[in-house]
């Protein structure tokens, strides 16, 4: 399934959480929705779902509106950072009503992930941990089998032994059943290897969205003598310098940027992670002179 959007905005009071976002993203990817807090990518992400009207624009899944359209919704899955499910409810209650609404429920992955989380049937979400909640989550999102399975920082109160096994699996799951998989996370380090495309929100505008791959090569962390460093940086895109003790370290973002060329005039370089990238690109520059 296809995702478009043209123009879209979405406006709550006088804010615009989202301005003129224009996106196209093709099926059966993985896409890592990245930027700060308030970037606009909760609310992006549920305009996809159908639980937005835009202010202005449109979203297209397929070329339709899934906005109050179950046609689409029914294939469209997003898990929150939380308050996915009622708290009165057991866990086997929860995953039943979830299967009654994605066609292309999987039982065998449900019952898989409840046993490789650790998570009873039995028990009532109202006692759940915030790392059971999440787990629980996870497994509705990735048991779906929906078409478009959004997940918005999914992993929240799990510890890192268990985040590093929902990576896997999803993994697992998307090779096993190809589907459009769109993750929002601040833990970019940690996953980054599975992005295909990233898209970088910035104030509510779509900053770039490009292949994981190209992104990472338009990127150049140098670091040498001050005079050589800023020789190479002459007319190119800098996101950010530090100077100590007469040594200079500058951070690019540019088309072209050599390696080689760096390391041939004497600097030490190489390129930079995705959450760098995000990092620098998405900060203002006051934050980015106390990073």
């Amino acid at each position: 399934m296809n995702i478009q959007s043209k123009a879209l905005s979405k406006k709550f009071g006088s804010f615009y959480a989202l301005h003129d976002v224009n996106l196209s993203l093709e099926e059966d990817k993985i896409y890592g929705l990245l930027g700060k807090n308030g970037a606009g990518k909760t609310t992006l992400m549920h305009l996809m779902a159908g639980h937005l009207l835009p202010t202005s624009g449109d979203i297209l899944l397929n070329g339709s509106s899934p906005f109050n359209n179950r046609a689409i919704t029914k294939d469209v899955c997003l898990i929150n950072e939380s308050s996915n499910f009622k708290r009165r409810l057991k866990v086997k209650d929860i995953l039943y009503i979830a299967s009654q609404f994605y066609p292309n429920w999987s039982a065998d992955t449900a019952e898989r992930l409840l046993k490789q989380f650790n998570l009873k049937p039995k028990l009532n979400t109202k006692g759940l941990s915030k790392g059971m909640e999440s787990a629980l989550g996870i497994i509705i999102g990735l048991s779906s089998r929906a078409k478009v399975t959004i997940l918005d920082e999914p992993y929240i109160g799990l510890d890192a032994s268990a985040r590093y096994t929902f990576y896997d699996i999803l993994l697992e799951e998307y090779e096993a059943y190809p589907r459009t998989i769109i993750l929002s996370t601040h833990l970019i380090d940690e996953v980054s290897n599975l992005f295909e495309e990233v898209m970088i929100l910035k104030e509510g505008s779509l900053l770039l969205h490009e292949p994981a791959d190209e992104l990472i090569e338009k990127s150049l962390h140098i670091s040498g003598k001050k005079e050589v460093v800023d020789a190479f940086c002459e007319g190119k895109h800098i996101l950010g310098v530090k100077e100590m003790m007469g040594r200079k370290t500058a951070n690019l973002f540019d088309e072209n940027l050599s390696i080689e060329e760096a390391v041939s005039m004497g600097l030490e370089a190489e390129r930079m992670t995705i959450q760098d990238i995000t990092v620098h690109l998405s900060g203002s520059e006051e934050e980015l002179s106390h990073a």
